[in-house]
């Protein structure tokens, strides 16, 4: 994929090859939409998304024609901003820290099937106004192309806020951005989804500091554990860990299953279990009825 600018970075990688027409002329028009922006804040979490769309934004406008903006609050696990801080640093993207206050807003804490439009509409409404201050002509967004399909209400806090989503737009999807991440030789190509930790909460149960970093804690344990892609979902007392199938009999095996136990009591839960059907990312939605969805999006 010769059009592409793999190389503006310091990022060592495979040299791109041309392995499907479609991609290259997804990314040919993803590079359109980017230098149709001119200038561009980039709404960057570190993730598997926003790491690329960021890639794909200095390699097209330049590293002075974007900003990577961070929101940091306590639902931003610590491991997750290392990594969007070191991910940055590798792009050679200029990085700013903005601190979100979302817990303190109750329509956010009260964590209704619309919290993740609270919590977006309090970083994009920062995020316009560092634009303006800065004459950066949008604000862009790392939602790809399925997530038109999927259950998320942030996608209605970026139309309120008029954010615009270019990987979605050039119909790039989760399996898309991946492998242009691998061509890339961008860290995060191969790295599971890393929702944030509020999403680990029961609806209805109000969120709150301590039961953010309860999660962040208990999951870093695991991960220390060598266990790779899980959650940690807490129901008022009751930890509800969800490992993929082929993990549920090492988490159970002993040693780990005291040891896992005994952190997780020590951390506030009361009760710790395993969810037999394994790890399947956003199962707490299975709670909300085809109503409370609509109502959110």
């Amino acid at each position: 994929m010769a059009e592409r600018s793999f190389r503006k970075a310091e990022v060592v990688g495979p040299t791109p090859t041309i392995g499907c027409v479609n991609l290259q002329e997804k990314y040919n028009s993803l590079q359109q939409i980017l230098k149709d922006f001119g200038k561009a804040v980039v709404a960057y979490s570190g993730g598997v998304d926003s790491t690329f769309l960021l890639k794909a934004a200095v390699d097209t406008l330049g590293t002075e024609n974007v900003l990577a903006c961070i929101g940091v609050s306590a639902s931003l696990a610590k491991s997750q901003y290392s990594q969007a801080i070191d991910c940055a640093k590798i792009i050679g993207a200029q990085v700013r820290q903005v601190n979100i206050e979302e817990v303190s807003d109750s329509k956010y804490s009260a964590n209704k099937a619309d919290r993740c439009f609270h919590c977006k509409s309090h970083l994009y409404r920062i995020l316009n106004d560092i634009a303006k201050e800065n004459d950066f002509n949008y604000v862009i967004c790392g939602s790809n192309f399925d997530d038109k399909d999927d259950f998320r209400p942030g996608n209605r806090a970026a139309e309120v806020f008029n954010v615009r989503s270019p990987l979605s737009e050039a119909e790039l999807t989760k399996q898309d951005i991946r492998q242009l991440s691998r061509e890339l030789g961008l860290p995060t190509a191969d790295v599971p989804a890393s929702p944030c930790l509020a999403s680990r909460i029961s609806y209805g149960l109000e969120i709150t500091e301590q039961r953010l970093k309860q999660i962040e804690q208990a999951e870093d344990f695991l991960r220390q554990l060598g266990f790779v892609e899980f959650r940690v979902r807490l129901h008022a007392q009751i930890a509800r860990i969800e490992v993929h199938p082929e993990d549920i009999e090492k988490i159970t095996a002993e040693p780990n299953r005291t040891v896992i136990v005994e952190k997780l009591k020590s951390l506030g839960f009361k009760f710790v279990t395993v969810d037999l059907q394994g790890f399947r990312s956003g199962s707490l939605n299975e709670l909300l009825t085809e109503e409370q969805k609509l109502k959110s999006i």
